[in-house]
């Protein structure tokens, strides 16, 4: 079953779904700062758009590009600072 989960006020959603190859969320963000809660260890990967991330452990904002990742583990938070309309997908466990 695919679910979807919106955030700030729509400004944010995903579809969130599981297959034979694990657990994933593929979504779309506009423009802003977006702060997450990682429940559970995942990868962002950028698929379009542009945006900047700040990581935990560190106050500054680093670039990605399309096709770039970053890992968050379980029970930590990220902000991801999104320059135009940005797709994403996330493959957690």
């Amino acid at each position: 079953m695919i679910k979807l989960n919106e955030y700030y006020d729509g400004q944010v959603r995903s579809l969130e779904f599981e297959n034979s190859q694990g657990k994933f969320t593929s979504g779309v963000m506009e423009p802003g700062e977006w702060t997450f809660e990682a429940p559970t260890r995942e990868w962002m990967i950028l698929t379009r758009g542009s945006w900047e991330a700040r990581l935990p452990g560190t106050d500054e904002y680093v670039p990605f590009e399309i096709g770039e990742s970053f890992q968050i583990e379980g029970g930590e938070s990220f902000t991801v600072r999104v320059l135009e309309p940005s797709s994403y997908v996330c493959p957690y466990t």
